[in-house]
């Protein structure tokens, strides 16, 4: 689990195919590398990997067929850059906001514009995850914890400051960028929840058992 704010940026080396996944060799800016343990989470420009190998400055992911299908990571090539993040300590502070690294679509810069010493950028937003981004809610985008602006039925809007802009591959998003957007939890059960509400099936037994409120005893 992580917080959505990025703690450093990285360059990737080399992609080496591996029975239909990836394996991808990252080199952190400032990340020490020395400190990362074999089978630690970092969130890669918002997607949880796994560090499978490290040293002499890089550090190894493993990305499997569905994880290249479903994000960024599959047109990743030598020099990409990419979001990093270690995962969230329990004594760590919460700055952003619950980000789990699970990837729920690929979205497009559609627009950008100055806005103040910051940007705006309109970002396109795939049908099935629409019902999941609201005004004011939370998104990460690329891994970057951000605030909904404005929300549409097809895109909607974030406003970036410019420690974002400085420190975050969003700085160099431009139209036709392609971005790693991941939904607020909260709002993803909430829609589990409604689905099941329209097939009649929520009731304070169904709730209890699914492990909402005190279950039963």
């Amino acid at each position: 689990m992580f917080t959505g704010l990025v703690a450093d940026t990285g360059t990737v080396e080399r992609v080496e195919p591996r029975a239909g996944g990836a394996r991808l060799v990252v080199r952190p800016r400032s990340l020490p590398v020395d400190e990362l343990a074999a089978g630690e989470s970092v969130s890669c420009s918002g997607a949880c990997l796994t560090v499978v190998g490290r040293g002499d400055g890089v550090v190894g992911f493993d990305a499997v067929p569905e994880t290249l299908a479903r994000t960024t990571l599959g047109s990743w090539r030598p020099g990409t850059t990419v979001n990093l993040e270690r995962a969230l300590r329990l004594a760590d502070r919460l700055g952003g906001h619950l980000v789990l690294g699970h990837v729920d679509g690929v979205a497009t810069v559609t627009g950008r514009a100055a806005e103040g010493p910051g940007a705006r950028l309109t970002v396109s937003l795939p049908p099935e995850v629409a019902p999941l981004v609201a005004e004011k809610g939370s998104v990460a985008l690329d891994g970057v914890s951000l605030t909904v602006a404005r929300a549409y039925r097809d895109r909607f809007e974030v406003a970036l400051i410019p420690e974002t802009l400085a420190r975050t591959t969003l700085g160099e998003a431009a139209v036709g960028t392609r971005l790693n957007l991941e939904a607020d939890v909260v709002a993803r059960h909430v829609a589990r929840l409604r689905e099941f509400a329209g097939a009649g099936d929520v009731s304070e037994s169904n709730l209890r058992a699914w492990g909402y409120g005190e279950g039963e005893r």
